[in-house]
Parts: structure tokens; sequence; C-alpha cells
């Protein structure tokens, strides 16, 4: 477990930060980016928690919210040619596989979309669809970032899928895609 006695260091006043293996990089590295995007998804992922209240879906996004700091250890620890050592926390493929259940799970009780829909609905999907364009965007960085250093491809799946399972949440949310709101393309023309 983590014990933090002092919240500031003062070790980052230049500009780094650390990482896991006790390495030091510019905090606008991309690897830092995509950890600062997890972070963000990951405190969107808290808001919809929160617009779900007591419904059981709150309970599948708190665990995701658990992934996804194993997550941000993940990409701050480097991958180097030799084993990873014993304290090195990886997303591993069951954890995609699970999220790929859940999504088949919920899939198989909605209609098949017919168009395209606006991320809105009830206040739990709007929450909900507000974490899934900040876990894209999570996404993006991270593949950015496996561009520059390598990156545990688990992680960058678990990334993709995240986004895919909030986004089959929200249609389940807005009364299984009943409550949808439908794009109408050049409806304001």
């Amino acid at each position: 477990m983590v014990k933090l006695n002092k919240i500031y260091t003062r070790t980052g006043d230049k500009g780094t930060t650390g990482l896991v293996d006790g390495s030091r990089i510019d905090k606008h590295h991309a690897r830092m980016v995509a950890i600062g995007d997890v972070d963000e998804a990951n405190s969107a992922i808290g808001l919809a928690v929160l617009a779900l209240g007591d419904a059981p879906e709150a309970a599948w996004l708190q665990r995701i919210q658990n992934d996804l700091f194993d997550l941000g250890a993940d990409i701050a620890t480097p991958i180097t040619d030799a084993p990873d050592p014993e304290w090195a926390l990886r997303i591993v493929d069951s954890q995609v596989k699970r999220l790929e259940s859940e999504i088949d799970g919920m899939n198989a009780d909605l209609k098949p979309l017919d168009s395209f829909i606006l991320p809105g609905g009830s206040p739990a999907a709007s929450a909900v669809h507000l974490a899934r364009a900040v876990a894209r965007r999570a996404e993006r960085s991270a593949t950015r970032a496996a561009a520059e250093v390598t990156l545990n491809p688990f992680a960058l799946a678990y990334l993709n899928r995240l986004s895919d399972l909030l986004f089959v949440l929200a249609r389940r949310l807005n009364d299984n895609g009943a409550s949808d709101i439908k794009w109408v393309p050049g409806a304001s023309r």
C-alpha cells in the first residue's frame, strides 16, 4: 500500500517528474500527458459514479477506476528488455477480456444503432458519455506516447475497450437505447 506523509516534494519544480523505476522525464513528455489524461478519465468516471448513485453499474465503474490507477502505474513504469521486476504493475489480458464480456452482456439487450447518437439523455448517461469522450482522449494520448516509448499493448487495448464499454453503458442508462438522442444530419441548417 502507498503511504504519503508529505504531498509536496519540490522534486518537480524544474519541470521533471519521476517514473516508477526512479528515472525522471519532462512533465510534458508524451508518457506524462497520457498518464494525465488517464487520470482525467478516472475523474470523469468518478462523476459518473456519483450520477449513478446506488445503481449496480456504479460498482462496475468503481472497479474500472481502480484499474485506471493500475493503468497509470503501468504507463509510468518503463518497459525494458529485462523481465519486469515483481513490483511492476501491468494491465493484463484478463482485464481487457472482462471489459469485452461486460460490453457483450450489455449490448445483447440493446437494439442495433440505426443512427449516430448525441451525447445526452439521462443525467447518468450524460455523465458516462463525458467519461467516454475523456477516455477516448486518454487512448489517443497513450497511442501517441506508444509511438515514442514502448507501452504495454494490453494497456492500450484496455483504453480502447473502456470507451466502447462507456458508450454501451450510456445507451443502457438511456432506457436501453430508447431515450438515446439521434443525430439528425444538417437539422439546423
